[in-house]
């Protein structure tokens, strides 16, 4: 009887630790990329052009790290694999985009921003049973806001790159709550001392 509750526990602790693990390192990438960001300028040079490509590049690598352990689970493997080639092609979006100016970068972004926003909105919304998945639900439906919002700021004459630290931190902040609410449903269930 014991081994019959053992197998399933197990495999639920390698995929929750996984996934915790991830998003701490999201939490991580995103506080100081934001802080560089921050300190980089709100003009185009290569420094925040680099930081600008990297983002999603970073992402790229976290969706494949997710669906490696995420194999299992069709519905979050669809999504990521979509997340994937948005964030791909947001990074040689954002790369051809900083060579025409600030607004060209915010329509790249805000865009990349709507569509991977509702790609991890609807992951979440899979993954609902699993803790920690709240906060990623309101962070898809942010991101999609947030989105909207650097497209439109594009067609403004006070167009800025301020708003994108800003948005990228706040994404962390959903990451570290949700790998914090993953360590606690863990715990709770005596999966992680």
């Amino acid at each position: 009887m014991g081994s019959s509750v053992s197998a399933p526990v197990a495999a639920s602790v390698s995929g929750t630790a996984a996934l915790r693990r991830l998003y701490f390192l999201r939490f991580a990438f995103a506080a100081v990329w934001a802080v560089l960001l921050f300190t980089a300028t709100d003009e185009l040079n290569p420094l925040s052009t680099t930081l600008l490509v990297i983002y999603p590049v970073f992402d790229v690598a976290c969706a494949v790290v997710d669906l490696r352990s995420a194999k299992t689970d069709r519905r979050s493997v669809r999504g990521l694999q979509v997340n994937v080639a948005l964030s791909a092609l947001a990074a040689a979006g954002l790369a051809a985009a900083a060579t025409s100016g600030v607004p060209a970068v915010l329509r790249v972004w805000g865009s990349w921003a709507v569509t991977a926003g509702l790609v991890q909105l609807v992951v979440a919304v899979h993954r609902r049973g699993m803790a920690g998945q709240w906060p990623m639900i309101a962070s898809g439906a942010i991101s999609t806001l947030a989105g909207t919002s650097f497209v439109i700021q594009a067609g403004k004459a006070d167009a800025s790159l301020s708003g994108l630290g800003g948005y990228a931190f706040l994404g962390g902040v959903f990451f570290l709550v949700s790998a914090l609410r993953l360590a606690r449903a863990d715990k709770m269930a005596g999966l992680v001392s």
